[in-house]
């Protein structure tokens, strides 16, 4: 497959060393691996310097303490922080450059935003309070769609955001949205009055204004900055955006109907094995994890492109294939390494080569 194509780690989210993150890119190069797809916010901690918006990081990256386990109730009792100064992220940018990796960074929007809540709770719809979530898991809490400063807002964080990252597509999030804070928003719902969005028998109303939401950064990033936008794949949801790349996470579907629409598509399927922060071996022995179980096995064997777009002619549109790893429940480097690999050598695998040729005949332990 052509090199064009994008083959990437995704989503190291816990704050790790610059060191670190170079680590990680080392291996990544040394597989042929060409896209570092980083995720660099979330509920839990807002991870970039943002120099306008200095709360995000004074406030907004510090938790006062973290869940234990899987969402037990019961805290630690230690704050944690940390973010990257823009300096660090161009370093690290420039790095990845080096050894001819690209670093698409996440600005996950409107959902996974309490952290910049807490900085800035006028952001919100009921203005808060809030607090930088010490649990895991999709918040309420939400950016009020219908909010002109939220707007102002996010260009003016993109804006920023490009000058550290020279890559081609920015990656705008766009998953894991709740809408019943919008529903009652006087805002949001004068917004979806004013823009006529109207729900029906696929979408609601709500599902409609988020769409609307990412069209307009996607209209502002493309005018203003000529960028590219990839999204989650709720970002189908009421309507895609014209430029849109589509990264599909909740099963195949949303890269094959984003193809079909003559999209590009980055496959990336928990169904498929492409989430490796799940159990790698037995869940009886192995240190907690997310949930789920994704053996070496199985992510060999995932072909990336589904047959009905090779029997279609859409195959070429499919972008690339990409493994996620988020670290919620990897508490230390050893835990988080032995998540990644050997599943994150299987992607280069399973990426460059055909699929009859793939070592794909790999016993699992009992």
């Amino acid at each position: 497959r052509d090199v064009e194509r994008s083959r990437g780690l995704g989503d190291v989210y816990k704050r790790q060393t610059v060191d670190e993150v170079k680590t990680y890119i080392d291996m990544m190069a040394l597989h042929n691996m060409n896209r570092f797809h980083w995720h660099i916010t979330e509920d839990q901690g807002w991870r970039l310097e943002i120099k306008k918006y200095p709360k995000l990081t004074e406030i907004g990256s510090k938790r006062t303490e973290t869940v234990i386990g899987r969402n037990s109730g019961e805290y630690d009792g230690k704050p944690y922080g940390g973010f990257y100064t823009q300096e660090e992220a161009k370093e690290i940018v420039a790095y990845a450059a080096e050894r001819y990796i690209t670093v698409i960074p996440e600005i996950d929007l409107p959902g996974h935003m309490q952290a910049a809540l807490a900085a800035y709770p006028e952001l919100g719809c009921t203005g808060g309070p809030y607090e930088v979530w010490r649990q895991w898991g999709v918040s309420e809490d939400v950016l009020c769609a219908g909010n002109d400063q939220v707007l102002k807002f996010l260009e003016d964080v993109y804006a920023e955001l490009i000058e550290i990252f020279p890559s081609e597509y920015i990656h705008v999030g766009g998953d894991e949205c709740p809408k019943s804070s919008w529903k009652e928003c006087p805002l949001c719902q004068k917004r979806i009055r004013e823009e006529g969005l109207k729900a029906d028998k696929n979408h609601s109303a709500e599902e409609k204004l988020q769409s609307y939401f990412v069209q307009r950064m996607e209209k502002y990033l493309s005018e203003k900055h000529g960028k590219k936008i990839i999204g989650w794949d709720e970002i189908l949801e009421g309507g895609l955006a014209p430029s849109a790349t589509v990264m599909s996470w909740r099963g195949e579907e949303g890269g094959i109907a984003a193809a079909n629409m003559g999209h590009e598509a980055i496959m990336t399927p928990g169904s498929g094995g492409m989430y490796i922060d799940q159990f790698q071996g037995d869940p009886k022995i192995e240190p907690v994890s997310i949930g789920g179980s994704d053996p070496l096995s199985r992510v060999y064997a995932y072909n990336p492109i589904p047959d009905t777009l090779v029997a279609t002619g859409k195959a070429n549109l499919i972008k690339g294939v990409q493994t996620n790893l988020w670290s919620e429940y990897m508490y230390n480097t050893d835990l988080l390494e032995y998540r990644a690999y050997p599943r994150v050598l299987a992607l280069a695998e399973i990426g460059w080569t055909p699929l009859a040729l793939s070592l794909i005949h790999i016993s699992e332990p009992t």
